[in-house]
């Protein structure tokens, strides 16, 4: 892919980092609706939150999840930073590619399930949490950017070993 301009760079990374913001606020979001579903006695609260959590899944799950996704994508192959570079956006890929799949073929048909009995199994809230923690590890890995390249990455260095790839003459880290 050809590299990105420095403004459709920036565009995009501001774009991806409010989505993905907004994919872990739902979920948190999910993961409270989910427990107050799960612990009250009143079984109208129960059914207002199932009913809540299925207007969350219907209209914000699945495009928040792929559009984190594909602006990440487009990032990753539209920068030196490369998909397969390094390890850390090869980790942030595949969680992320996991947690999509999860989102839309496990977590939206528990909470339709959820909204038509009116109430909540241990599931609904396990779901959300494992969601949100891997969310926040996926945050910190693009913050802090640990470990090295991936043997692809260490392949594609130019000899001098100054950090610098062959696509971009600037450093890369």
């Amino acid at each position: 892919m050809k590299p990105l301009k420095r403004s459709a760079r920036r565009g995009l990374l501001v774009a991806h980092v409010s989505i993905s913001v907004s994919w872990l606020g739902l979920t948190v979001g999910l993961l409270a609706l989910g427990i107050t579903a799960f612990l009250t006695d009143d079984p109208a609260t129960a059914q207002a939150t199932t009913r809540a959590m299925k207007v969350f899944g219907d209209w914000l799950l699945v495009p928040v999840a792929l559009l984190s996704l594909s602006s990440g994508l487009v990032l990753a192959l539209g920068t030196p930073w490369g998909l397969a570079r390094h390890r850390w956006v090869w980790t942030k890929f595949w969680l992320t590619l996991i947690t999509t799949a999860l989102s839309i073929f496990s977590l939206r048909p528990g909470i339709n399930e959820a909204a038509l009995r009116g109430s909540v199994d241990i599931d609904l809230v396990v779901a959300p949490s494992v969601a949100t923690t891997t969310y926040l590890f996926i945050t910190a890995v693009s913050v802090l950017k640990p470990w090295g390249p991936t043997r692809r990455g260490r392949r594609l260095r130019v000899p001098s070993g100054k950090g610098v790839d062959e696509r971009s003459p600037r450093r890369t880290a």
